[in-house]
């Protein structure tokens, strides 16, 4: 069965490339961040008309 290139040369492009530090993740994940807006926007103003009506 041909192949198409050298098994020798296999990985040649990737260990060659310098290696870069990753950057540091910013921000709050966005299932996180949507439950804060959900109850921020939802719970908090139902308690609060619930309390005007009492």
């Amino acid at each position: 069965m041909p192949s198409h290139g050298s098994i020798t040369k296999a990985g040649k492009v990737r260990s060659q490339t310098p290696k870069i530090e990753a950057r540091p993740k910013k921000g709050t994940i966005p299932r996180i961040r949507n439950r804060y807006n959900f109850n921020k926007r939802i719970l908090e103003a139902s308690s609060s008309q619930t309390s005007e009506r009492i």
